[in-house]
């Protein structure tokens, strides 16, 4: 998956020169947190969030201190530049949503604006990024989702292909990790020989990590031997 595939495509935009209450009004009237600051001329030149308003312009009764630049001022009389996170971090609608997820995480950020060819076109959020990640683990109520252990080098693909062609069973989707070093595979299955395909990896040496059934998740017991 690419990030054009969850991106928000067209987002509400602020001018650098907007003022910090017309940036609130946006914020609040859509229920973003964070829009991207587009000058006409450089396009985008930075980000602003409803956290950095908020560190900004305290809440009445709140101390003042010294990460309240704009604590005493109007938010209809401060621009916007003033608190924006100028050049941020950004991605390409064709990275991998991996990448975008990546560089969330080892930065400490919610939101990537989108360019291409140095033109904003979307923005990937953290909300995002989970809900690409559901899309690929969510089972629905007739299908089961299974987590083993592989051998290094193992071509899971091929064996869980070859497995499910044999008991007519649809392979939904299927992801390898590393768990505490240890390669293993989450596979979502669909069809009425599940159970079959089932039996058959829990009797082949594989050490079957977890098994849940239907979009809530039921736990299935190992056979007893």
């Amino acid at each position: 998956m690419i990030v054009s595939m969850w991106m928000t495509k067209n987002p509400f935009t602020v001018a650098p020169d907007a003022t910090i209450a017309v940036a609130q009004k946006l914020l609040a009237g859509k229920h973003i947190r964070r829009l991207p600051v587009v000058d006409r001329r450089f396009g985008l030149v930075g980000l602003l969030s409803t956290t950095d308003i908020v560190r900004a312009f305290p809440k009445q009764g709140r101390k003042n201190g010294a990460n309240d630049p704009c604590a005493d001022r109007d938010p209809a009389a401060v621009a916007v530049s003033e608190i924006m996170h100028s050049s941020p971090i950004t991605t390409t609608p064709d990275a991998p949503i991996e990448h975008a997820a990546r560089v969330m995480r080892d930065h400490k950020i919610g939101t990537l604006p989108v360019l291409r060819n140095g033109v904003l076109i979307g923005v990937i959020t953290e909300s995002d990024i989970f809900r690409a990640f559901v899309s690929i683990l969510d089972a629905t109520e007739d299908e089961i989702r299974i987590t083993f252990d592989v051998s290094s080098g193992e071509d899971t693909f091929a064996m869980i292909a070859t497995a499910a062609r044999a008991h007519g069973v649809r392979v939904k989707s299927l992801m390898t990790s590393l768990q505490n070093d240890v390669p293993v595979c989450v596979v979502r299955l669909a069809g009425k020989q599940v159970d079959a395909l089932l039996d058959e990896l829990w009797s082949s040496g594989h050490r079957v990590v977890n098994v849940l059934r239907g979009a809530n998740g039921h736990q299935v017991s190992p056979p007893a031997h």
